[in-house]
């Protein structure tokens, strides 16, 4: 048997079923094949028949729900939310109740119905095509990047009517809404310095982007102040946030007299875990969460965070989202950050 005998046996022995496939199999990116396969002249010729060959081949047809969609409307917005970082986080965390409660406003308000699907990527590397293709909804809204960035990115290349709850980058190609991170997580150590705080430590994980983001700007402010910053990785998942929380504690208390939480959720916790070690907020230590949830009003003290404005967030989702469905390729939308100043910094 030859070389291209065996090639072409180990080509006609993979199953394809999703672009992410037919790319393997090519040896370019799944937003290469969605491009050659829909006739784009980015592409150049010799890919371009390269991928339609194999597609041939494999009869392979891209997107086939998705053209079956432009024909017939479901009248159905899918809402996938992906947990690649942390895979035991759950959709009743409060920020995602409070963003899906406004989503749901909005889309009903415009006529369509809502499918939510939680994703573990790791158990279903596919699962966006998957979602697009599968003939439910008529358009998507995924509710983070997760570690699924590249993932998103590469759909985006040839599925339009698709908007992104996450963090802006330069050069990314999915339309996202999300608030300024980097600019959020600035405020947030300059309230805390502010109030007097010298060493500080950010509770979050610091792989999602949107958190590495609020981190960084953090670090920033912290670096041009002298003050010293340290990361203390804490998950969302309910069974871990205040595990972690009171180990971090009981190994730096007295090291610390600021903390910036990535999210109110893991603030609320933190105050918990602080008023049951009998330490003082905020004259011992200072607290910052990131969202401004409707608890952290509630919280004793009331919690000092960094507000986005996630009621605007889902305005900008569906507004976005009903454009694209028209064919209009629309810019990303990034919300501006405000500090709610409380009583814990």
């Amino acid at each position: 048997m030859t070389g291209s005998d065996a090639q072409n046996l180990a080509r006609s022995a993979t199953k394809v079923r999703t672009l992410a496939d037919l790319a393997k199999i090519a040896g370019v990116s799944p937003g290469t094949v969605s491009r050659a396969l829909a006739g784009n002249s980015l592409v150049n010729a010799k890919t371009r028949e390269k991928i339609e060959a194999i597609a041939r081949e494999h009869g392979f047809r891209p997107n086939q729900m998705a053209s079956k969609l432009r024909r017939q409307k479901t009248g159905v917005i899918g809402v996938a939310i992906p947990l690649g970082h942390d895979v035991r986080q759950q959709i009743s965390d409060t920020f995602f109740m409070t963003l899906l409660g406004h989503l749901a406003d909005e889309l009903t308000e415009k006529g369509y119905d809502l499918m939510l699907r939680r994703v573990i990527p790791a158990q279903d590397e596919d699962w966006l095509d998957r979602f697009i293709g599968s003939g439910m909804v008529d358009g998507v809204i995924v509710i983070g990047q997760s570690d699924q960035f590249e993932r998103i990115d590469d759909v985006a290349d040839g599925y339009l009517p698709m908007v992104v709850w996450g963090n802006h980058q330069e050069g990314q190609r999915h339309c996202v809404v999300g608030s300024d991170n980097r600019l959020g997580g600035k405020l947030a150590a300059e309230r805390l310095i502010a109030s007097g705080a010298k060493r500080l430590a950010f509770l979050g994980d610091t792989q999602p982007i949107e958190f590495a983001a609020r981190y960084a700007g953090a670090k920033e402010v912290a670096k041009k102040l002298g003050v010293s910053i340290r990361a203390l990785p804490t998950h969302l998942a309910p069974d871990r946030t205040g595990e972690e929380i009171a180990a971090h504690l009981g190994k730096i208390e007295g090291e610390i007299d600021g903390i910036f939480a990535a999210t109110d959720t893991i603030a609320v916790t933190c105050l918990k875990e602080l008023r049951d070690r009998s330490i003082a907020i905020p004259s011992q230590l200072k607290v910052v969460g990131f969202d401004d949830l409707p608890i952290s009003s509630q919280t004793a003290p009331p919690l000092t965070t960094v507000r986005q404005d996630i009621a605007a967030g889902a305005k900008g989702l569906v507004d976005l989202l009903l454009r694209r469905l028209n064919g209009e390729d629309t810019e990303s939308l990034v919300l501006p950050p405000h500090l709610i100043v409380r009583e814990t910094a």
